[in-house]
């Protein structure tokens, strides 16, 4: 009550769950800059991670820009422009870059690479920036966390173990889930966040005995018979029966809200990256070491983005000559025909231009009235 009332003194609103990035941010200020300290222990506001590092392209295209409302309206992917800032017309990616349509490197794009740099600098723990994606994601479970911006799934069931500072003595969570707040960018019917569906990538080069054990395991784990047990254990879950399930409501009250989330039109917005991305591998190796020089301060966040649109150009270029793409390849304009920046600015939608104001007022809601919201909604 106490952290309540001085929260509401500070900033003008009530201290609860985060709606957008600007009460985010002020929770994240509040508890790192001014409450400082729990009983004794260092807290923090938020946490992250920014090693150079794969896992840091990860943690963009898995939705950041998304959730900053660089893209379009659109689920599971934003159209025409996608969470990845690639614009789409018809099935055929024509380009990332603003001055071909995209927005990888527009406003909203920049808004969020800054935004990220600035809170991990400035409200996580000092480690962090030197922490991977598998490093970081045990620390929420340590107690000295306030809030994190982004949900692991992967590390729920690490949350739920009895004797952490974040388990009470009955077995229940300190903590609670709920869905992403959004950036200034984002706008209703967007998509909001991330998560890994079940796909599975099984190699050509495998020979047709391994491919077929591959494709049987792969059926095995989402089987009817094995879905249910490896929710309970991993929190992953794949089927409606199983969170409708007598076994997943009577762990609910453990699992702060992940159940209610699961059954709720909120995960909706949670979609896996869409099959717009004309080459995983070749797009997603482009990101972390570009994200990773504006982390250093090699690059401005505007630099840093300006380079990996350009990337992300030229190597869909380099499929749409080479044909590696058999069903809707990339279309890359050349520089020549690009209509530039200050055309694909002036339209409609994706790319945007930059906000006056990209801090508006902060909006959170209490967690019980977000659960009743869901329940209605369901």
């Amino acid at each position: 009550p106490e952290l309540r009332a001085k929260f509401l003194e500070r900033y003008g609103y009530e201290l609860g769950v985060p709606l957008n990035w600007s009460a985010y941010e002020d929770i994240a200020e509040f508890f790192t800059v001014h409450v400082k300290e729990i009983d004794g222990e260092p807290v923090y506001g938020h946490m992250d991670y920014g090693k150079r590092d794969p896992s840091l392209g990860w943690r963009f295209t898995d939705a950041w820009l998304s959730m900053a409302g660089a893209g379009d309206p659109g689920l599971p992917n934003g159209l025409p422009v996608d969470e990845w800032g690639i614009r789409m017309e018809e099935c055929h990616p024509v380009g990332s870059s603003v001055e071909r349509g995209g927005a990888t490197n527009g406003p909203a794009a920049v808004y969020a690479l800054q935004k990220y740099i600035d809170w991990l600098r400035s409200y996580a723990p000092p480690e962090a920036p030197e922490m991977n994606f598998s490093e970081a994601g045990p620390v929420p479970a340590q107690g000295q966390i306030a809030q994190q911006i982004f949900w692991y799934t992967a590390f729920t069931s690490d949350m739920t173990k009895p004797g952490l500072p974040v388990v009470n003595d009955d077995g229940t969570p300190k903590w609670r889930m709920a869905p992403s707040p959004y950036g200034a960018y984002w706008s209703e019917g967007m998509k909001l966040g991330y998560q890994d569906v079940g796909a599975w990538t099984i190699p050509r080069v495998m020979s047709d005995r391994s491919q077929k054990a591959a494709w049987l395991y792969a059926q095995f784990t989402v089987s009817k018979s094995v879905s249910l047990q490896k929710t309970l254990v991993g929190l992953t879950p794949i089927r409606e029966s199983d969170l409708d399930s007598p076994e997943m409501q009577a762990r609910s009250a453990e699992l702060g809200g992940l159940v209610e989330f699961y059954r709720s039109p909120a995960r909706e917005a949670w979609t896996p990256t869409g099959v717009n991305i004309a080459d995983y591998p070749k797009l997603a190796k482009l990101w972390w070491p570009n994200i990773a020089d504006a982390m250093s301060g090699e690059r401005t966040a505007q630099q840093a983005m300006d380079k990996l649109a350009e990337s992300q150009d030229r190597a869909m270029a380099v499929m749409e000559r080479n044909y590696t793409v058999k069903n809707c390849p990339p279309r890359i304009a050349s520089d020549d025909d690009a209509k530039g920046r200050d055309w694909w600015l002036a339209q409609p939608g994706a790319p945007k231009p930059k906000l006056k104001n990209e801090k508006p007022p902060g909006k959170t809601i209490r967690y019980e009235d977000l659960l009743a919201r869901w329940e209605e909604a369901r």
